[in-house]
């Protein structure tokens, strides 16, 4: 793979709404409800000139994506940044508490690219962005999450009370970050 490439990226997914909040047990999924993800709750975006085989597959229950730097939006007329990612679609939810988690790897070389984000804010677009910049995540580009992620699997997982506003964020089960969210709005991962 060409190092111009701003990520490749394997994830697993599984989303979870809130019965009871309780971190204090040994698995943070404890408490909450399992959602089963299907491929009917995939959107998959990737650059509208390629592929999607040349951006995107699914072996052995591994999501791999992958993006070049020079690659094009998603959307002829977008004006984002390139982009493969998948939108978790018929969960969308605008209050309560919902947890993501997955498991990611990013190789040594990848730099800016998103790891998960929470689409959907009072004001903006987003109310999280996790990036990962020279092996180091951050929060959008600011923030240190963790470091150190390069060449290895890690657990990821995001917990956002919306009632309470704030975001939570936990690498291989360890709360690395909380941050305020960014009010409600019509929310999804």
């Amino acid at each position: 793979m060409n190092n111009s490439g701003r990520c490749l990226l394997v994830i697993l997914v599984m989303v979870g709404a809130l019965e009871m909040f309780n971190f204090c047990g040994a698995d943070l999924t404890d408490g909450f409800t399992l959602v089963p993800l299907t491929e009917s709750n995939f959107e998959l975006q990737k650059p509208y000139d390629i592929p999607l085989d040349q951006r995107y597959s699914f072996v052995n229950g591994v999501h791999h994506l992958w993006v070049y730097a020079d690659d094009k939006p998603h959307d002829p007329s977008s004006h984002t940044q390139p982009r493969t990612e998948i939108r978790i679609k018929g969960l969308d939810y605008s209050s309560g508490v919902w947890q993501f988690e997955g498991y990611g790897f990013v190789p040594n070389g990848t730099s800016g690219a998103t790891v998960a984000q929470i689409h959907g804010a009072a004001h903006g677009a987003t109310t999280l962005i996790l990036r990962i910049y020279d092996g180091d995540m951050r929060y959008y580009s600011r923030d240190l999450v963790a470091t150190d992620l390069y060449d290895k699997w890690f657990r990821l997982n995001i917990i956002h009370d919306v009632d309470m506003g704030m975001v939570t964020v936990f690498i291989d089960g360890v709360q690395n970050f909380q941050v305020k969210g960014e009010g409600p709005g019509d929310l999804y991962f």
